[in-house]
């Protein structure tokens, strides 16, 4: 098992993904960032792709790091937010910046968890946290996987503790998790990071 506390030197780089009870569920893990909270955070969280995203509008004022809306050939800032666009996959490259692609959706989702989570791990490796949050299908399940086998620590919410509890139980179905928290403690184990 992974003690928390060791997590402060090794992880470089988060990625959260969520769907149906994604907003309420980031609404508790945002604003409880540490104002030194180190490492990027991309979030793919689902969304009608026909209309503009709020979420930099909701979250910017009630979290204490900087939060944005990813842009395409963006360099990755440290203690960043990011947020994918709607109508956008969101991908890390190399060279850690962002790229944005309007390839196929994948479990009908385009932001897809599993598209964010797939290249990060190509990236950052043993050095990334992953993180699966409520929702209502099984993109994320791949892609937790993927970190998995990467080196990284995966961290997915209680099933009970989900609003929609099918993307966590997709995600646990398809390989153990290093943490299975309530929303508190995932608050608690990113504060650790700062």
């Amino acid at each position: 098992m992974i003690a928390p506390e060791t997590l402060r030197t090794r992880i470089e780089g988060v990625v959260i993904g969520a769907s149906a009870g994604g907003v309420e569920a980031l609404a508790v893990l945002l604003p409880a960032l540490p104002a030194t909270f180190r490492p990027p955070l991309f979030i793919v969280l689902h969304l009608p792709r026909e209309q503009p995203s709020l979420l930099v509008e909701i979250f910017a004022k009630r979290c204490p790091r900087p939060v944005r809306e990813a842009d395409d050939k963006e360099p990755v800032e440290p203690g960043t937010v990011y947020f994918a666009p709607p109508d956008y996959h969101m991908l890390l490259e190399k060279n850690r910046h962002i790229a944005l692609s309007a390839d196929e959706p994948i479990h009908f989702s385009r932001p897809s968890i599993d598209v964010l989570f797939e290249s990060a791990a190509d990236v950052y490796a043993e050095h990334l946290l992953g993180i699966i949050l409520t929702g209502g299908n099984q993109d994320g399940a791949a892609g937790l996987h993927a970190i998995h086998q990467a080196g990284g620590v995966t961290v997915v919410q209680q099933p009970d503790n989900a609003k929609v509890p099918l993307m966590v139980v997709s995600a646990l179905q398809r390989g153990p998790a290093d943490f299975v928290l309530s929303l508190p403690e995932i608050s608690q184990l990113l504060g650790a990071l700062a």
